[in-house]
């Protein structure tokens, strides 16, 4: 069984043919995020900070919305624009886990983010018992 979920209208709006996430399964694939204000829209300019907590805040929108929550997540990926990020983007990427429980992750390094964006996010997420 598939389930598409979707935030509702004006929330972080897809600005390509996608869903938040998919669920199939035991599993949810959450899409990516960047680092999207949600009210405006518009991706955060400024700090890999500013821009990875965003990331990190619309990741969590998204579980929330599936019922779900970041102690469930299998496997993630990020993807940066530039690897001097890497240490700031891994101590705000962890403190939304729980020491000790991390997912699996890759790390790869791309020349450009859709929204001209930093950082970018998706997650796997196991919700089964």
């Amino acid at each position: 069984m598939l389930e598409f979920i979707n935030l509702p209208d004006g929330k972080l709006p897809p600005v390509a043919p996608y869903s938040h996430a998919v669920r199939a399964g035991d599993f949810l694939f959450v899409t990516g995020q960047l680092a999207e204000n949600p009210d405006t829209g518009d991706v955060v300019k400024g700090s890999i900070e500013a821009q990875t907590k965003q990331v990190m805040d619309n990741l969590e929108q998204v579980l929330s919305h599936a019922n779900t929550s970041f102690e469930k997540v299998v496997m993630s990926r990020v993807f940066v624009t530039d690897f001097r990020y890497f240490e700031t983007v891994n101590l705000i990427y962890a403190s939304r886990f729980t020491a000790g429980r991390y997912p699996g992750r890759t790390t790869v390094g791309v020349t450009a983010l859709a929204g001209f964006g930093d950082v970018e996010i998706d997650l796997i997420v196991y919700c089964g018992e």
